[in-house]
Order: structure tokens, then C-alpha cells, then sequence
């Protein structure tokens, strides 16, 4: 079968169980699993065009095959892949929408691939987002029937949305639907919202193609990229086929792979307790994954774990392994213990043999990356504060300005406070006409950035003068990456690389703290962890390094599962207000924050129940009743 041509059994890890109705692949990283996905690709326009035949690709949109694309450019550049007998299809298109604003899909597929190879344009076939509504039933015939005339799509790209979509087939469409109109789902609407500047700009229609036309691809591969996504991605191939998750019609595809990374893979059954399904080998961690999940299913501590709980779900081989359950469960109710510690930074002249840090030396300097202005202290403001107070050498380094985040209103309220004090300054004036007369599809200024994010920066001096630290130790990187006025941001250059690696040279930190939460909506945090890691090979022979440990922390989105937890550092409830108050100080963050993802809650609400939650699931684990707890997994370099 063509699946084979890239080799996916053998690059990525696929095990058929009873569960699993889709052929599945899952990769260590979504840019491993795009470049074989490019490479299929490549090798059908190929074998097309060897036989003189056109290669008819159906393609789609977000951030999911961005990667891919940009493969497919580089092939084309630097191997020379020839695109002059493509023909391509696009999935969808928001409606109405003008082909040339920022948020369409006629922009973005001409962004990533289009202006860089050499398809003939009369072979570019994207939705018409400008039809007019007289004639929409009829466009939405005529390109289905242009489908058709070619004998149907060769390959279909997908993503996959939240609520089980592909293309904009939402919930309740039918199996042999074809293309036309559609009115969004409100989920739906909410995932795009970071893109439209808020979802009051979202449009509500769409023209999409059908689940009918998409099943008629001879063959298709759909990417399922992060924790986002896993929920999703296992109703969909473990699940029962519904017209409420669209995607499970591909069960009855005969050719169709799901390409995963692990973070999307994660409540896939072979994954998240391949015990129920194979013979496992019992590593330290899935040991303790393993009685985690048993803890949970039977509602019982550790300690109160018996055999028959253990061989009543599929675990009989792990305690053939151990023992018995008793002493299974002091062994891992030692090992969860363990992580809780009330010194982040190390306990002075302790015994540190079991404690997640090193008591030497007593007073470390530490360096908190915080991807945008405020997540120091929504992710970790409890042990923000714990390691001031402690004595520890703190330093906070703001990796991007946060500027996109900032609300045009909240910019204009400040420019007028300026231009009330300073009556005769241009620069002023200046802010204010733009803002007063921006149109929607218009990149900030730079003027208007740049008060932007002094807005962001202001606030976070006034969080961490607030929590202690002197101004001395906060530092602002502005990394370029995210300086594009857009949502949509530029790569990882050696520049940002150059700026990471300088200030950790210069600090030389015994602990570094960084945000691990790669399901944060719009991308950031995953490009200042991609950041951090580079800096780190780089410097990781320097001998400064030796004493200098990781931590990773989640921030508004998502927690770390029980048994990922290295360190988990309790709240008291005064600390928990404490937090509280320092998130208060990053004001232009509340009250209908503009990259709020699926979650309608605020920041502080939502992070303030993580915590409490987390603490009450160390609680149901049979470990001490806290207030709050904040997590973290040391990363190894």
C-alpha cells in the first residue's frame, strides 16, 4: 500500500490492538513525523508525474501541516521537486472572506507554499470565501464536480479540530456529504479566536468540502499535534462512528494513517496503559503510572491497594514482578512522597537523599523564563515567592514582549493618559490615529507595539516588585521571533538562540525554571521551550552547567499528570491570595483576555483550581491535604 512508501511502520511506533480502529503512527515530535509526511507526498507527485499524470492533492490549513509545507519547499528548492503537474484542492474556507485579508486560507496557503514552488495558479483550487450568497449553491456544485473531473483527490491532508471536525464538517454532518455551506460550530469558532483578534471576528459560515468528498481520497493522512488534541484523537479512532465526532467516519477508510506526536498519542489505550493491552516491561516510571490509574479507577490511596485490585485490571504481571500489593504500594507511596517539598531551591543542611533538589549550595541562583509577561506568576508565583523569601538569587527573564496580547482599547486608554500629560507629543497623536482608525486586517504599528508592550512590562514590574525581587533581576528579552505584529510568528533563529544562551552564560543558574505547557493555544510557549533547549546544547559542556538543573512548570492550560511530577511545591492558603494579587498586577490580562483558548475562565480562576486540584489528587493518593500544590518535571539535558 502506499502507507508503506515512507516507511511509517518502521518510523514510528504502531502496535494494531483490539481498541484501535484507524491505523495510527506516533513520533517524538510533530517536525520528525512532517518530514516523513512531506516525503510521501513528494514521492506521489513523483510517480505522477512519470506517468504523465497530474497529482491531485487535497490540502489543509492550520498550524498542524505547517511543517509539512515548509518541506515541501525546501524539496522543491534544494532537490528540485517539481510542482508543474499538481493540482490542488483546498478543504475549506471561512465565508465571507476576502482572499487577501490575513485570516484567509487563500493567504495562508499562498504564505506557506504556494508563492515558493512552481504550480501553475489555474491549478490552485481554494473556496471562494467572496461568492455571493445568490450563487454559493451552485459554486459549492461546480467544485465538486472539478474534484470529479480529475477522478477524485490522490492524497488528502487533515488536521483535526476539537470537536472531531475535519475540513469545517462539524458535529452532525452526514457521511456522504459533499461540498457547500456550513455554519460553524461555536467550539470551532473559539479555537480560531486568537487568529481573529478575538472571536466577535470570527466569521460564523464556511465552505468546506464534504465528509463524502474526503472519503473518496485514495489515500489520507490526518496530523494530531499535542496534548490539545489527545481527547479527541482517541474517541476518534477508539470510538464508536458518529456524525458527533465526523472524524470516526475515516474508520471505514481503507487507506487512511493518523500521523501523532506523543503528547496527542497520550489517552490512546496503548499509551496511556499499554498494560491492558500487552505484555509490558515494568519500568520505574510506568510502575508508578501503572498504580496512579489503579489508585484512580478504584478510588483507594496506595496503601489501601490490594491484590486482587491489581489482578482484577490487568496489572497481575506487575505484582508477579514486585511482590504483593503491600509492598508494591509503600514503594510508590514512598516515591510520590518524595516529590513534595516546601524548598524548591534545596533545604539548607539536610539530607537531600530523597528531597526533588540539592540543599548544596544553600543559596542558588535561579533564572524563571516566562514566555509572555505573566506567566511567571500565573505557572508558578507560589514558588516565585517561596524562593525570594528563601534567600535563593532570583532573576525572571521575560522571553517575549507580549504586545499581540494587549487590547487595541487598552492601548488607546493609555496613549490618551499620555497625551494628557504630554498635550503637545506627536508620537502621541500618532498612537492614537492609528488605533482610532486601524482596520481589521492591518498589522500594528511599530509605534503602537512597542506601547503595547511597555503596557506588559509595567505590569510585570509591578508583579515581582510586589513578590520582592529587585529590578535589577527582571529581565526583558524581546525575543525576535515573536516581533512580527502578527499572531502568526517568525522561526527559531540563531538570534533568539544567541539571546537564551547569553543570559544563561552570564547568570550561570544552579536552577532554571521554563515553561513546558505545549498545548498553549497560539504557540509561543512551544518556540521559548524550543528556545531554551537549543541554549542548552550549546552550553551544555561549559562547566557551570554540571550544577545546573531544569525544571519545567505548565502554565494556564494544562498540569502535569501525578506520575510525571519530579517536585511539587504546597501552598498555604495566604499564598495562595498572594498569588492571586501578583496575577492581578498584569491588569490588561483580565477581564476578557484576548488568548484565552478553550476555557472562558480568567487565568487566576483557572490556575487556582489546577492548583487546588492537583493538591487534591496527591490527597486521593493517600498523601497529606494541602490548599493548592504547583508541579514540576525536571527536564534532562
Amino acid at each position: 500500500m502506499i502507507k508503506e512508501d515512507i516507511g511509517f511502520r518502521e518510523a514510528g511506533k504502531f502496535e494494531e490492538t483490539r481498541f484501535e480502529k484507524i491505523h495510527n503512527v506516533i513520533f517524538e515530535s510533530s517536525q520528525e513525523a512532517s518530514l516523513l509526511v512531506a516525503r510521501e507526498i513528494a514521492n506521489l507527485i513523483q510517480r505522477k508525474s512519470e506517468l504523465n499524470e497530474p497529482c491531485v492533492l487535497g490540502l489543509a490549513t492550520g498550524s498542524s501541516p505547517v511543517k509539512v509545507y515548509e518541506e515541501l519547499v525546501r524539496m522543491h528548492k534544494e532537490e528540485g521537486l517539481s510542482f508543474a503537474g499538481v493540482v490542488t484542492f483546498n478543504l475549506d474556507e471561512y465565508y465571507p472572506m476576502d482572499k487577501n485579508d490575513i485570516q484567509s486560507y487563500y493567504h495562508f496557503m499562498h504564505e506557506h507554499l504556494f508563492n515558493h514552488v512552481n504550480i501553475h495558479p489555474e491549478n490552485i483550487n481554494i473556496p471562494d470565501g467572496q461568492v455571493s450568497a445568490e450563487d454559493l449553491q451552485q459554486y459549492c456544485i461546480d467544485y465538486e464536480m472539478k474534484i470529479i473531473s480529475y477522478g477524485g483527490l490522490d492524497f488528502q491532508l487533515l488536521g483535526i479540530g476539537r470537536t472531531g471536525h475535519i475540513g469545517f464538517n462539524e458535529p452532525g454532518s452526514h457521511v456522504n456529504s459533499g461540498t457547500r455551506s456550513i455554519t460553524l460550530d461555536h467550539i470551532t469558532r473559539v479555537d480560531a479566536a486568537s487568529s481573529f483578534l478575538g472571536i466577535d471576528n470570527v466569521p460564523r459560515k464556511a465552505i468546506t468540502m464534504g465528509i463524502g468528498t474526503v472519503r473518496n481520497a485514495k489515500r489520507i493522512v490526518l496530523l494530531g499535534w499535542g496534548i490539545s488534541k489527545a481527547g479527541i484523537i482517541k474517541k476518534t479512532i477508539e470510538g464508536e462512528i458518529s456524525s458527533q465526532v465526523p472524524a470516526t467516519y475515516l474508520q471505514e477508510h481503507h487507506n487512511t494513517t493518523f500521523v501523532l506526536d506523543t503528547e496527542a498519542s497520550s489517552e490512546l489505550t496503548r499509551v496511556k496503559t499499554p498494560w491492558l493491552v500487552k505484555s509490558c516491561v515494568w519500568t520505574d516510571e510506568l510502575k508508578l503510572k501503572a498504580v496512579a490509574w489503579l489508585s484512580e479507577l478504584t478510588k483507594k490511596p496506595f496503601l489501601k491497594l490490594t491484590d486482587k485490585d491489581y489482578n482484577d485490571n490487568g496489572m497481575s504481571s506487575l505484582l508477579t514482578e514486585e511482590g504483593t500489593a503491600y509492598d508494591l504500594n509503600i514503594k510508590m507511596f514512598n516515591k510520590m512522597q518524595q516529590t513534595i517539598t516546601g524548598w524548591p531551591g534545596g533545604k539548607p543542611n539536610a539530607d537531600d537523599t530523597y528531597r526533588p533538589e540539592r540543599s548544596v549550595p544553600e543559596k542558588k541562583r535561579v533564572i524563571i523564563f516566562s514566555p509572555h509577561p505573566d506567566d511567571d506568576v500565573i505557572s508558578m508565583g507560589g514558588t516565585f515567592d517561596r524562593l525570594i523569601e528563601q534567600g535563593h538569587e532570583v532573576h525572571v527573564a521575560y522571553q517575549t514582549s507580549g504586545n499581540i496580547a494587549v487590547s487595541n482599547e487598552e492601548a488607546l486608554k493609555f496613549a490618551e493618559i499620555s497625551k494628557a500629560l504630554h498635550p503637545d507629543s506627536r508620537m502621541s497623536d500618532k498612537i492614537i490615529e492609528f488605533l482610532q482608525n486601524r482596520t481589521g486586517n492591518e498589522i500594528d504599528s511599530l509605534e503602537v507595539r512597542k506601547l503595547k508592550g511597555l503596557i506588559r512590562r509595567s505590569e510585570s514590574f509591578g508583579a515581582t516588585r510586589y513578590l520582592g525581587l529587585p529590578d535589577s533581576n527582571v529581565h526583558f528579552l524581546d525575543l525576535p521571533f515573536y516581533e512580527t505584529g502578527t499572531v502568526k510568528k517568525n522561526n527559531l533563529s540563531d538570534a533568539d538562540i544567541d539571546i537564551m544562551s547569553d543570559i544563561i552564560e552570564r547568570l550561570k543558574p544552579h536552577q532554571i525554571y521554563a515553561a513546558g505547557d505545549l498545548a498553549d493555544p497560539h504557540g509561543t510557549h512551544k518556540v521559548c521551550l524550543d528556545s531554551l533547549f537549543e541554549a542548552l546544547k550549546r552550553l551544555k559542556h561549559k562547566d557551570f552547567m554540571n550544577d545546573c538543573w531544569v525544571w519545567l512548570y505548565r502554565g494556564a492550560w494544562h498540569e502535569w499528570e501525578s506520575y510525571q511530577i519530579d517536585m511539587a511545591v504546597p501552598m498555604s492558603p495566604d499564598q495562595v491570595l498572594k498569588k492571586r494579587h501578583a496575577i492581578f498586577y498584569h491588569q490588561s490580562q483580565k477581564d476578557g483576555v484576548m488568548f484565552q483558548g478553550d476555557d472562558s475562565r480568567e487565568f487566576w480562576v483557572r490556575v487556582e483550581d489546577r492548583n487546588r486540584l492537583t493538591a487534591e489528587k496527591y490527597h486521593s493518593l493517600g498523601l497529606a491535604d494541602y490548599s493548592a500544590i504547583e508541579a514540576f518535571k525536571r527536564y534532562h539535558f
